[in-house]
């Protein structure tokens, strides 16, 4: 089956064939394309080259496409531009999107730049800016519509029509309290187009309270409150029930596929990425990874003192060196499985803190069939290559077998057990379970399981090999 392509790729793929960049020309074969098209375009050109095609499109079209939230150059282009321009469209853009070009922008072009914006402005986006990253505080958006709760629903769709270019969305409409100014009620635009224009906007509102967040309530239980509750946007209030912003869904999908980024590089073990893999600079990238690293390298060390420790005893049997990267592979393989599933349930809010017991007694059974099976395996390869002739595992070859088995379903537990808590403990310490990667379980069953190995073989194989 043929791909699909865009034909705005085919035609800058075209373009791209000529040596010089006209910016003009660019900018008119791309102001009538989608905007994200538009930013994907600027994307793939020099700065100064996206500047210039960014200056050359028609107002609207420069807000639309710096309003993107994955629009990657955007603080760039804003600080290419001459100020007086730059100034404009920071005023023009969603206060939201302001607030995020300017934790990314350096300084000093942005303490300069933001000096020179309207103090109505400035006063907006110091109460974003003030907000901590990842919470709802700063995600929200400051533009929304709000109507006293003695208006009728024709008072209302008059006033959005009149308001409707200077908000970035209209989910739903706030009713608040004429006098206090308190969150009443929250009405669809669907419920409302549906209500007759003479009747009272709250005849039209749900019997329920509407659902809200707190500013500081964490970006990943936002998206789980928006996900339960099928919402469009949720509105932000303060301790007085006053509507400080609302959090939209479109801005919750880009924070949660950030997060879901974070975690995923955390996984991996190391820190998560500030930028795109293609323009972090090679030394940011070294700092990144080198310092997990480094602690996964240490903790490895410890490996080579748990031999040291059993060196007599590996003297005086060989053989049980064959299966340390059967053994060590099987326990952190089953601590990596119990901490990803466990920092997931975690994330989707399918387990809480309490849960940690639960989990524990679910854990330790799975531990011991999985640990069963794998011993099972391992003793019945064992018992083939000796049989067959394949190798020689000595006299007291089924001892060897019966080891490698009681060993595999000993530390697949043991993996199983620790994988699936240190999730909780890192969450009860307040850091981000995302940390417990799999790198660094895999690491510390490694150490724990030799341990465990030469401990079961003592057992096993005293007054024989041992």
């Amino acid at each position: 089956m043929e791909e699909l392509r865009n034909p705005a790729d085919d035609r800058r793929e075209d373009r791209r064939d000529d040596e010089v960049v006209d910016a003009a020309a660019l900018a008119a074969e791309l102001a009538e394309e989608h905007p994200a098209d538009i930013a994907e375009a600027l994307d793939e050109e020099e700065p100064e080259v996206a500047s210039a095609v960014l200056a050359s499109l028609p107002r609207e079209r420069q807000v639309e496409v710096l309003d993107l939230p994955d629009f990657d150059l955007s603080s760039d282009l804003i600080e290419a531009l001459p100020v007086e321009e730059a100034v404009h469209l920071v005023s023009e853009m969603s206060a939201d999107r302001a607030a995020d070009l300017f934790r990314w922008m350096e300084e000093p072009a942005r303490s300069h730049l933001f000096a020179r914006l309207p103090p109505e402005t400035q006063a907006e986006l110091n109460r974003l800016l003030a907000w901590p990253e990842h919470t709802a505080g700063s995600l929200m958006t400051t533009e929304f519509v709000t109507v006293p709760s003695t208006w009728t629903v024709g008072e209302t769709l008059r006033h959005i029509r009149e308001i409707e270019r200077t908000r970035e969305t209209i989910y739903a409409i706030y009713v608040l309290d004429p006098v206090s100014h308190k969150l009443l009620k929250a009405v669809t635009l669907r419920r409302l187009i549906t209500g007759e224009t003479g009747q009272p906007i709250l005849s039209v509102a749900p019997k329920h309270d509407p659902i809200t967040v707190d500013p500081l309530m964490d970006r990943e239980d936002v998206a789980r409150l928006i996900s339960k509750y099928d919402l469009l946007a949720v509105p932000v209030v303060d301790s007085h029930e006053h509507v400080l912003g609302i959090v939209t869904v479109d801005d919750m999908i880009d924070a949660i596929i950030e997060e879901g980024t974070e975690d995923a590089q955390k996984f991996g073990g190391m820190e998560a990425l500030d930028e795109p893999y293609m323009e972090i600079g090679f030394f940011d990238m070294l700092k990144k990874r080198a310092g997990w690293l480094s602690i996964l390298f240490l903790g490895e060390m410890l490996t080579a003192n748990a031999m040291q420790h059993f060196e007599d005893e590996l003297e005086r049997a060989i053989v049980l060196t064959l299966f340390i990267p059967l053994i060590m592979s099987s326990g952190g393989n089953s601590g990596s499985q119990a901490t990803s599933l466990i920092i997931r349930a975690l994330a989707l809010g399918e387990i809480k803190l309490r849960d940690w017991w639960r989990v524990a007694l679910r854990e330790l059974p799975s531990g011991l069939v999985l640990g069963s099976i794998l011993a099972a395996l391992g003793m019945t390869r064992i018992t083939v290559w000796q049989l067959a002739g394949f190798h020689d595992y000595g006299e007291h070859w089924v001892l060897v077998a019966a080891t490698v088995g009681a060993a595999l379903v000993a530390i697949v537990t043991f993996g199983s057990l620790i994988g699936s808590m240190l999730p909780f403990v890192l969450r009860r310490l307040g850091f981000d379970p995302a940390s417990a990667s799999a790198p660094f379980v895999a690491t510390f069953v490694d150490v724990t399981g030799l341990v465990i190995y030469f401990s079961v073989a003592l057992l096993i194989l005293h007054g024989t090999l041992l």
